[in-house]
């Protein structure tokens, strides 16, 4: 907010209080006569206190309500030229923060936060796996803990083939895994 917007929001907010500290000050007194000055602090430091636990709620509220960002939490369409082929090199989703991995069995999408502190999980091209930076927690394709800190293999997301190739993953309904890779796990796709 600019500078003279402040200011000018300052002076009509101030004008408007003014007034209405004046209004109040008139309801207390008997028609007719005129206000003390002891009323009248009395009813402007009420009228400023009251003011300011407004500020003070509103800013409260506003700092504690949840911000919506991005497209995370609901169903994502993964286009089928974004697809890797099967055993090839992951395809990151970031609006979604997951990987679509594709495997033998068909397809997984790996939400990328590890589950031992939360990091992000890059693939490392290099080792074929993925790598977390902050505690060293390894994964291998199918995002099975091979290593590390970490106590269970990366999360899953559940995916839904479309006819015409795409995919539609739900990023609003991730799964834990426990345990080894099974088959049942990957989404089968045949395009």
């Amino acid at each position: 907010m600019s500078r003279a917007l402040r200011t000018a929001a300052t002076t009509v907010f101030g004008w408007g209080l003014t007034r209405l500290v004046g209004m109040t000050s008139r309801w207390h007194s008997p028609a007719g006569a005129r206000v003390s000055r002891r009323n009248f602090t009395r009813n402007a430091v009420l009228g400023g206190v009251v003011i300011n636990l407004a500020l003070l709620g509103g800013g409260f509220v506003r700092f504690f309500w949840p911000n919506k960002t991005g497209a995370f939490g609901s169903v994502l369409t993964v286009p089928a030229a974004d697809i890797p082929p099967v055993d090839g090199q992951p395809f990151q989703f970031p609006a979604g923060k997951f990987y679509i991995v594709h495997n033998a069995d068909g397809l997984l999408a790996l939400y990328w936060k590890c589950p031992h502190l939360g990091c992000t999980v890059p693939w490392a091209p290099n080792f074929q796996e993925f790598r977390c930076p902050c505690h060293g927690s390894i994964y291998n394709y199918n995002g099975i803990n091979t290593g590390g800190p970490a106590p269970r293999p990366l999360d899953l997301m559940p995916i839904t083939v479309e006819p015409n190739g795409d995919l539609q993953v739900n990023t609003g309904a991730i799964m834990e895994r426990h345990g080894e890779y099974t088959p049942d796990q990957a989404t089968p796709y045949s395009f």
